[in-house]
């Protein structure tokens, strides 16, 4: 078994599901703006396309609970899903972030994770932050 670090930058207070935050924001103004019909990935869009979706705005919001796919370079894959982060649940107001180091253990030197946190919002809403597939690998393996 080898033992992968990996260090994960949580932005997400700002960002959420566009489907719990187009029902807020039609529920908020009468002709609210057309809603984003494509997924956008948070780790690569740009400011105007962040601005974009609904109800993008000042929220804070908890970090409740993790959903991570590991794929082993053979094709194997597990699921992982747990409360918080390295034991924490954190709390995030609009512009602060969170950053946790953790591992997984992989069969093989290379693989893949993506997955999603939990999130909840003061007023009870629910929302996954989707992280998008990331490699795995041991330094020097691949080119």
């Amino acid at each position: 078994m080898r033992v992968f670090g990996i260090w994960v930058l949580a932005l997400l207070a700002v960002v959420g599901s566009t489907r719990v935050e187009a029902q807020e924001k039609a529920s908020a103004k009468p002709k609210a703006a057309a809603a984003v019909t494509t997924p956008v990935n948070i780790n690569t869009a740009s400011v105007a396309q962040l601005e974009a979706l609904p109800g993008i705005g000042a929220k804070t919001a908890q970090l409740r609970s993790r959903h991570w796919i590991i794929t082993h370079g053979d094709g194997r894959t597990e699921e992982v899903r747990g409360d918080g982060v390295v034991g924490a649940q954190p709390t995030l107001r609009a512009g602060e972030h969170f950053e946790y180091t953790s591992w997984a253990m992989l069969s093989t030197s290379f693989g893949t994770m993506h997955g999603s946190y939990q999130m909840v919002r003061d007023g009870g809403e629910q929302f996954d932050a989707e992280i998008p597939l990331f490699r795995l690998a041991l330094p020097y393996t691949l080119n």
